[in-house]
């Protein structure tokens, strides 16, 4: 009888600013997004995350509809979304709940933020808050 092992992968949640960073930049952000497409980390995220990310695109970077589109798609393709049901109020600026209550429900490993109020949590009922550097080499043997 032969055991296979079967590594499960990370299950990380991106937070906007990541997501946004990866999308407009180059640097270590993309390289997570980069992760994801190529099915070496699980990401996740929700309705609410995805909103605010088109949102910020849309807005702030004033990238074109078809290209928000695109993106749109391909997380729906490689992301894992969840539906919270349990609202958190640990955090002053209220989105940032947002993230937590994701990584809550998706059972996420990981939140990748550089969120300072949600790193200074370091970690939020078992789930590893870290930066896109701090991930990296975390996970470096991937």
């Amino acid at each position: 009888m032969s055991s296979v092992m079967v590594r499960r992968l990370p299950r990380v949640v991106l937070d906007t600013n990541i997501l946004v960073s990866g999308t407009v930049y180059a640097g270590k952000p993309r390289k997570i997004i980069s992760l994801a497409l190529e099915h070496k980390i699980k990401p996740i995220i929700s309705p609410v995350l995805l909103s605010e990310l088109n949102e910020v695109l849309s807005k702030k970077f004033k990238l074109h509809p078809r290209n928000i589109d695109l993106l749109d798609r391909q997380l729906k393709k490689h992301f894992t979304f969840v539906h919270p049901r349990k609202i958190f109020n640990v955090l002053r600026d209220e989105p940032d709940n947002r993230v937590l209550e994701a990584a809550f429900k998706g059972n996420s490993n990981y939140i990748v933020t550089s969120d300072k109020e949600l790193l200074n949590l370091v970690e939020f009922k078992g789930t590893k808050i870290l930066t896109a550097s701090q991930f990296l080499e975390a996970t470096k043997d991937l």
